[in-house]
């Protein structure tokens, strides 16, 4: 079995082949956010069709940086790529490439990717959080992601952790991707993310947003493992250990619950391991 799978982002997207468990093409480029949605399927298309004449495809999975309903497989919409709100992109891929296609937001099918074949495979319960351009959540719970009841649970960025704090994108003030997400660090403090990440005295005011959207998640789901993938995870102990710290110093005193935080193991793959993942769907 041959699978596509396909990661849509809002700084780059990515897309591979697997044969199998087994990842044998992988291609990744930056996303022309001025060029929208018309340009990303013109590139996944042509990176698509020139593969398909080397290998026999049969199925595709794909994750989608934005908000999606998954019982219509239907983008709801994107926040920082314009040209998607309401958008049939599993339609339009499957009438385009010929292949049964499935699709989620990122963040459910990257936490699927770390619970099958990365840092949570060895768990009933885990919360995956991507940390890059936006902040999203997927919550994995006993084999299968969790979406609740229209398709949106996990969508952690949207919690509101200060509320007299600056506007976010999606309208309200202080949320927790407003305070912590890449594209927010770059704007407030003129640098990459990847630069701030090196500076500790950052990386300890950071760690105090990080920490109280996290909390939400702990108090909420009392999950086995916290996952953290996307550029920002990618920072290590540089980040995670001061993090582990102020979490211990937000959780309630009484709570037992555990704070096992940790990278993303499969790093910019989760959402490409997720996306393989999913296609099981299409074979039940």
């Amino acid at each position: 079995m041959n699978t596509l799978a396909i990661d849509i982002g809002g700084t780059k997207f990515s897309i591979a082949v697997f044969e199998g468990d087994r990842m044998v093409r992988r291609q990744s480029e930056s996303t022309d956010r001025a060029g929208g949605r018309d340009w990303m399927l013109a590139q996944i298309t042509r990176i698509a069709r020139g593969w398909q004449q080397e290998v026999k495809l049969d199925c595709c999975g794909v994750g989608f940086g934005g908000p999606v309903n998954f019982a219509e497989q239907r983008v709801f919409r994107s926040t920082h790529v314009g040209g998607w709100s309401g958008f049939p992109l599993r339609d339009e891929l499957a009438r385009t490439l010929g292949l049964p296609v499935i699709m989620d937001n990122d963040a459910n099918v990257g936490a699927l990717g770390e619970a099958k074949h990365g840092a949570g495979r060895r768990y009933a319960s885990m919360f995956y959080m991507t940390l890059s351009t936006g902040i999203g959540g997927g919550i994995y719970i006993n084999g299968d992601i969790w979406r609740g009841a229209d398709s949106y649970a996990g969508e952690l960025g949207h919690l509101t952790i200060r509320p007299d704090g600056p506007e976010c994108l999606c309208g309200a003030q202080g949320c927790f991707e407003r305070m912590c997400s890449g594209l927010w660090l770059e704007r407030d403090y003129g640098k990459s993310a990847k630069e701030l990440m090196q500076d500790p005295e950052v990386v300890r005011r950071y760690v105090v947003d990080l920490a109280l959207g996290l909390k939400a998640c702990i108090m909420l789901f009392n999950p086995a493992r916290i996952v953290i993938g996307g550029g920002i995870g990618k920072a290590g102990e540089a980040l995670f250990a001061p993090l582990r710290n102020e979490l211990r110093r937000r959780i309630t005193d009484w709570s037992a619950a555990r704070i096992d935080v940790v990278p993303a193991e499969l790093t910019d793959d989760s959402v490409l391991y997720g996306a393989l993942a999913l296609t099981e769907k299409l074979r039940t």
